[in-house]
């Protein structure tokens, strides 16, 4: 099949749609949007990647804090995942505004999203330059899961976890196993 070229721009493929929890120095929590969240490394240890850029009040938290936590939302909150990316914290409670719950973190002092079914705490380990992007690479100290989404045998259910993807600036939801 012929292929056409096209010039390199937002990416075509689908990444997960996250919600990026963080707080400033006197504990002002705040949630981020994000389709850029990537495995690292996915064991010993385990190390996600987000990217930010530099302008976002998020980053700017992060930076300072050097932590923070990524939840996995359902579709059932994509309204909510929606307004967190369209506002900035800096002129918003997004927690308030929201409706989405914070819940205190174990070993962070970000909080995590009780609405979300996984929650990563992340302590920031590097901070590398990339184009107008800044990836932040967060090592994971502890994974929260909601205990309806396991399956018998101690297996995660995806279906469970009812995630999406953000591509194209539109939210998708997770197709079917193959």
């Amino acid at each position: 099949m012929p292929k056409k070229q096209i010039p390199p721009n937002r990416p075509v493929y689908p990444t997960p749609a996250a919600l990026i929890t963080s707080v400033d120095e006197d504990g002002t929590p705040n949630i981020l949007t994000l389709g850029e969240v990537f495995n690292i490394s996915i064991a010993e240890p385990v190390i996600l990647g987000i990217a930010i850029r530099q302008s976002r009040h998020s980053h700017t938290l992060i930076s300072q804090t050097r932590e923070f936590v990524v939840n996995l939302p359902t579709a059932a909150i994509a309204d909510k995942v929606w307004y967190c990316g369209s506002v900035s914290g800096r002129d918003a409670d997004k927690f308030a505004e929201s409706g989405l719950t914070p819940l205190p973190a174990s070993e962070v002092k970000a909080p995590l999203i009780a609405e979300c079914p996984v929650n990563i705490e992340c302590k920031v380990t590097g901070i590398q330059v990339v184009g107008d992007h800044d990836l932040f690479l967060g090592e994971g100290m502890v994974q929260h899961v909601d205990e309806e989404v396991f399956a018998t045998g101690g297996r995660i259910d995806v279906e469970k976890l009812d995630g999406f993807a953000f591509v194209g600036g539109e939210f998708w939801t997770f197709g079917r196993r193959i």
